[in-house]
């Protein structure tokens, strides 16, 4: 690939458009309600209770909002660690995806937390519990939204002109590189074993010793769909050319790690004797619409001409996605249920404005830095 194609640029244009404002407007509503929530306690603000502790400022904002904050671990994977030079151009646009998918599910555990003011007790060897799982899901967390902050820097400092520190940073950036793959490895396996200690609360359709193993892959697997699904979103909004000779191989991926996926939980409930929860459990549409998700979402990858077009490519990604985002569902709260006590949870209005705000703010944060940094890939006039 030639040098040109690695060379970035901003978009330029104007930051205050319609959508941006839209978003601004959704995240002043969701800082009225955390306004409320960190002076009158999470019950003002939340229907969480004894029975339902995490509801889905953990189950969206974080389990599936660090799952899309996967594209840039999977992007560099490949690019750098397998050493795929043809996915350069995509390496900026997915570690910025990755830095607010992070940045804001970290944002997010501070909303959740009843005694947010203690967070840093995490940090202290101290007050540490090596053997739990949530301490290693924490600390990596945390520490990989920092990794993410070191990657994404290269953008800042080629934006101001500070060549020299660029320069130094740059010979150095493969450890971090190295940490942002180690990283999501481990912390994105332990979401699912965090959920295996739960044990008979979770329903058979989900519970079992494959959870790391099921949420590093759907980890992967909604790293690429978010690429694709971003790329040919921007492609559209901001009138380039299409990327989809690059995306194309991408699919490929998909498919081999969304039927990996299809397989493995199949043969893990019929190995654990649960596959007749298919067939009338209590819980069993949600299996049911997890699967079909998922399955539509590959079989339209399995045509190759499908890879190599533009709509097949984004309607694939969106489906693979929703199934990645259903799954993690299912496990967190849909196929949870408490040991004692008539709990119930269904999210209040004000925690659904709260997570629609964070999202929101990620989109208006994503218009502003591909605007006014160098994120994208130059697009010369020859390539339209």
């Amino acid at each position: 690939m030639s040098s040109q194609a690695h060379e970035h640029q901003p978009l330029g244009g104007r930051v205050l458009t319609l959508p941006f404002l839209i978003c601004a407007a959704l995240v002043a509503v969701a800082g009225v309600i955390l306004f409320q929530r960190y002076t009158q306690g999470l019950a003002a603000a939340s229907n969480l209770n004894d029975g339902y502790p995490w509801g889905i400022w953990v189950a969206i904002d974080v389990v599936i909002g660090s799952a899309f904050g996967c594209a840039g671990y999977v992007i560099a994977l490949l690019c750098y660690i397998l050493n795929r030079g043809e996915y350069h151009p995509l390496v900026r646009p997915a570690v910025l995806a990755s830095l607010f998918g992070y940045g804001l599910a970290g944002l997010a555990v501070l909303v959740d937390l009843g005694r947010y003011w203690n967070f840093y007790h995490m940090m202290l060897p101290w007050y540490a519990q090596p053997n739990s799982v949530m301490l290693e899901v924490g600390l990596c967390v945390a520490t990989y939204t920092l990794v993410l902050v070191v990657e994404f820097a290269p953008a800042f400092l080629e934006r101001f002109g500070i060549e020299g520190l660029r320069a130094k940073l740059n010979r150095v950036l493969w450890v971090f590189i190295a940490l942002g793959v180690l990283l999501p490895t481990m912390h994105q396996s332990s979401l699912g074993t965090m959920m295996v200690i739960v044990g008979h609360k979770l329903s058979p359709l989900w519970q079992s010793q494959m959870l790391p193993v099921f949420f590093l892959l759907t980890a992967i697997l909604m790293g690429f769909a978010i690429v694709v699904w971003e790329s040919v979103m921007a492609s559209l909004n901001f009138r380039r050319p299409m990327e989809t000779p690059v995306l194309s191989k991408l699919a490929g991926l998909m498919l081999v790690v969304a039927s990996l996926f299809v397989v493995l939980r199949f043969v893990d409930l019929i190995v654990r004797g649960q596959i007749g929860q298919i067939f009338g459990g209590p819980q069993s549409g949600w299996f049911v619409a997890e699967m079909v998700l998922m399955i539509s979402g590959l079989a339209l990858l399995i045509p190759k001409a499908n890879r190599n077009r533009s709509r097949a490519l984004f309607l694939s990604a969106s489906l693979l996605l929703a199934a990645g985002i259903l799954y993690r569902l299912n496990v967190y709260l849909i196929g949870f249920t408490p040991a004692v006590g008539p709990w119930h949870y269904f999210p209040s209005v004000k925690e659904i404005m709260v997570t629609v705000g964070v999202f929101a703010l990620e989109i208006a944060l994503y218009l502003l830095f591909v605007k006014k940094l160098p994120v994208m890939h130059a697009v010369h006039p020859e390539h339209g």
